[in-house]
């Protein structure tokens, strides 16, 4: 099947000339697209999640040869996690190509994250199919850039911070209040509450419930060390 367009072009952004086109048209079909005729991307999904994660793996490795397993891990994560995948997604068009259904168009699904990086996933899968794993590593390394050398920062997680803090100080643990939503229910946008039993609190808005709470208990772990 030859590619419109709006693939080659999506081609061009990803830096990849399929062989076989057909593996990036299945690789962009979501399953509300699919019938007995015409594939959908979860198994791509399967697969180039396990091609990144192992891509990711030996970067993480070649980055950093003196960083023990308890370093690597939590760096690893940050780099594989959905948000990260959506958000190398966004940054090459990927929702704009995507084949949907009508009930996912409707819902704003070229916006969904887990829609996103899903199909991420499923365009690494492609590429490797399409020329074995020098290519797909190439291509993680190309649109995953300096996300490898700057990991530490994203890794570092401040629920996890926030409630050790609390802990050594035998403060129960913080708690997260949901204090506003806004947005349509396909982008919804959350504003959560953070506080401690000493009355430090924070407050922070952000896409997702996990983002806002990362970066509330972010902005209170500051807000104790300038007190400190």
């Amino acid at each position: 099947m030859k590619l419109g367009a709006d693939l080659k072009a999506f081609e061009a952004r990803i830096g990849h000339r399929f062989a076989t086109p057909d593996l990036l048209i299945e690789a962009l079909t979501h399953a509300s697209m699919s019938s007995p005729t015409r594939s959908d991307n979860q198994r791509m999904e399967f697969l180039g999640d396990r091609v990144l994660g192992l891509v990711m793996a030996e970067a993480l490795l070649d980055a950093d040869r003196a960083a023990a397993e308890g370093m690597l891990a939590p760096r690893f994560n940050a780099l594989v996690r959905k948000e990260t995948c959506a958000d190398v997604a966004r940054e090459v068009g990927l929702g704009d190509v995507l084949r949907l259904g009508r009930s996912e168009m409707v819902s704003g699904g070229r916006r969904k994250q887990a829609l996103l990086g899903d199909a991420v996933e499923a365009v690494i899968a492609a590429v490797y199919l399409d020329a074995g794993f020098s290519a797909a590593r190439d291509l993680i390394l190309r649109l995953w850039g300096d996300r490898v050398t700057r990991v530490e920062e994203d890794a570092r997680d401040a629920k996890t911070a926030l409630q050790e803090w609390a802990q050594a100080r035998k403060l129960a643990p913080p708690r997260y209040v949901e204090t506003n939503r806004s947005g349509p229910d396909h982008a919804p946008v959350f504003t959560i509450s953070v506080e401690l039993d000493s009355g430090a609190t924070a407050e922070a808005t952000a896409g997702s419930k996990r983002d806002a709470q990362q970066a509330a208990a972010k902005a209170l772990l500051g807000q104790l060390e300038q007190d400190t």
